[in-house]
């Protein structure tokens, strides 16, 4: 049959199922072909809060978005152009997101009396759901899969466990994606311990892709033609991947090896996994048995002269609180990374949020300044990770380093960089010159201490969790407990010196400022240009670096009537600016759900109604 085919900006494509049913990676690759193609794209995998939810139920599905456009993508889009539902929970689960258009594929072979059962339906489950007048593609794809591979010599289990690649040959022929890279992540995945499935896996997707073709409920296929962008090399990367790369290239940058000691913990463990994969590059990790030993070990080889970095989420942090005030007091450089998600305690484990920024900034018991900064996207993790490293040699103290589980699963196209567009980084190593060495004298421009790595001659010293003097020796005078703290304060403060400053999107003064830190930049980026299109005018602002702030802030702040600070949480950035810069008047735009911002959250906050209920 002929197809019309429609040249399309951008489409947004959201991959539903049980745990069980491979949408994990059936939206990965999607996402991955869709960058070789040179599409820009966003991702959000959403994973289920529950390790082991029952089978067939809405708290167990696991549902992965992709956006992919022409040019630069900066949000995984609010609504979909198509829901791939692949049991009735998934369809009950993510049908909310349906643009009015939409297409919805399900699998028929689930939506049985047991699987309707499980997902709450009574009756007809597009019905219920009011979304009937969907362009809804029903195909049975589990006996399709089991019709593809009946030669394959493969038992049913794993026959079914294939079924989300005829899934991803289907999605292929609809959004004319090629599937010439889905072949070559065959290849390079089974071919060392089951190259027996390279050749069923690869059918079935040519086959799911054919069917596709030969259906007639399949009546429009689109294609989304790549921009021309930048020339270099790219590849589809996510957030935790690229904070390791960045640590990685902070290391060859400062000729210091680089140590990671962590324990897992979601959705930072993909970190360490990262890191243990390069030895070749003289990574060292450490699996700890815990949190606090996660930390620990970093201060130990922080003190041994390596670029130290210890990773972890949520509750971890607050483990780690106690010996990172070790660090303040040692005045030792390394780097926490605090992939947030859902609290307090476990909360929600898979669910992404920005909860965790009053314990970043005030979570240590005494005077206990750190610099605090934010990755803003899955590739600004690498540069993230990379000046969270250079501030820590360099002003030796420590860096909380603010991530969250949007931004560490989530992936977009990465410009791989030359290392020649870097800047150097220069460690604050000691040199010994015969004198007795005085641990903690400071430099007077940075009021940064010099670093001695245990068991260096003529710099032998002591640090600890007392209290010292500038000579190493252990005190309890008030005068000099009062000067140790405030200059280790104006240490941290002193680090703004080295910072770029905010740089206004829009006008530099008028009526409203947008405010965000961390995750948030591409859902306040479009809402700003939503707003714009309508007639609304805004300026927008984002913070990468929290403590200290920018130098030029006030002056920004000044600018603007109203200050609407948009984040995931409950005014946690809002407050700190406030306390900071209290004449100016705050606004928040604030949401608490495990989920990221919605586009049309933003726009409603600033002009309510201006988008009438329209969903796309």
């Amino acid at each position: 049959m002929q197809h019309r085919v429609i040249d399309a900006k951008d489409v947004v494509i959201r991959f539903a199922g049980d745990s069980g049913d491979g949408m994990q990676l059936t939206g990965t690759l999607f996402a991955n072909l869709s960058a070789i193609y040179g599409n820009g794209l966003s991702t959000f995998p959403d994973y289920p809060a529950e390790i082991r939810a029952p089978k067939g139920t809405v708290a167990g599905v696991s549902g992965f978005q992709v956006h992919i456009g022409s040019g630069k993508v900066s949000t995984p889009g609010d609504f979909c152009d198509m829901l791939v539902a692949m049991n009735p929970a998934a369809l009950k689960a993510n049908a909310k997101w349906l643009k009015r258009n939409a297409t919805v594929l399900v699998n028929e072979d689930a939506f049985d009396d047991l699987g309707l059962k499980k997902a709450g339906f009574t009756g007809n489950p597009f019905e219920e759901l009011h979304i009937e007048d969907r362009n809804i593609i029903i195909a049975p794809i589990t006996k399709l899969t089991e019709e593809s591979l009946k030669d394959s010599g493969l038992d049913i289990a794993s026959i079914h466990k294939c079924k989300n690649m005829f899934t991803l040959g289907m999605a292929c022929f609809i959004y004319s994606r090629p599937l010439d890279y889905v072949y070559t992540y065959l290849e390079g995945r089974f071919r060392k311990k089951h190259p027996e499935m390279i050749e069923p896996n690869r059918k079935v997707v040519n086959d799911g892709y054919n069917y596709a073709s030969n259906i007639q409920a399949v009546a429009d296929t689109y294609t989304v033609i790549p921009d021309v962008k930048e020339k270099g090399v790219y590849r589809n990367i996510t957030g935790n991947q690229a904070l390791a790369w960045g640590f990685i290239a902070a290391s060859e940058k400062s000729g210091r090896p680089l140590f990671c000691g962590s324990y897992p913990i979601t959705p930072a463990t993909a970190i360490l996994e990262e890191l243990a994969i390069h030895k070749n590059l003289g990574v060292k990790t450490m699996q700890t048995e815990d949190e606090i030993a996660g930390i620990c070990s970093a201060i130990g080889a922080s003190f041994a002269g390596n670029l130290a970095v210890t990773t972890t989420s949520g509750p971890g942090l607050s483990l780690k609180s106690e010996a990172l005030g070790l660090a303040v007091m040692t005045e030792l450089p390394i780097v926490v990374v605090d992939v947030q998600r859902a609290g307090p305690c476990t909360g929600m484990p898979t669910k992404t949020e920005q909860t965790d920024l009053n314990e970043a900034l005030y979570g240590r018991n005494g005077e206990s300044p750190v610099v605090v900064m934010a990755s803003h996207s899955p590739a600004h993790c690498f540069e993230a990770a990379f000046m969270a490293a250079k501030i820590a040699l360099e002003h030796m103290t420590p860096v909380l380093l603010l991530s969250e589980g949007f931004l560490g699963n989530g992936s977009e196209p990465w410009k791989i960089p030359s290392m020649s567009d870097f800047p150097s980084i220069k460690p604050r190593l000691a040199v010994a010159d015969g004198s007795k060495f005085q641990p903690f004298e400071r430099d007077q421009e940075t009021l940064s201490r010099s670093w001695a790595p245990a068991g260096t001659p003529g710099l032998e010293h002591r640090v600890g969790g007392l209290e010292k003097t500038h000579a190493g020796v252990l005190s309890t005078d008030p005068d000099n407990h009062a000067l140790m703290v405030a200059e280790r304060e104006e240490k941290v403060q002193r680090v703004s010196r080295d910072l770029p400053d905010i740089v206004i999107d829009g006008p530099s003064s008028g009526d409203i400022l947008l405010v965000g830190w961390g995750g948030t930049l591409g859902h306040i980026m479009t809402a700003a240009e939503e707003l714009r299109k309508n007639g609304v005018e805004v300026s927008r602002v984002h913070f990468d670096f929290i403590n200290p702030l920018p130098g030029n802030t006030r002056e920004v702040l000044s600018g603007f009537r109203k200050i609407v600070v948009c984040e995931l949480n409950n005014g946690h950035f809002q407050t700190y600016l406030r306390s900071c810069f209290p004449e100016f008047d705050y606004v928040g735009c604030n949401k608490v759900q495990g989920q990221v911002f919605l586009v049309r959250d933003i726009v409603e906050a600033v002009a309510p109604g201006l988008l009438n209920g329209k969903e796309d």
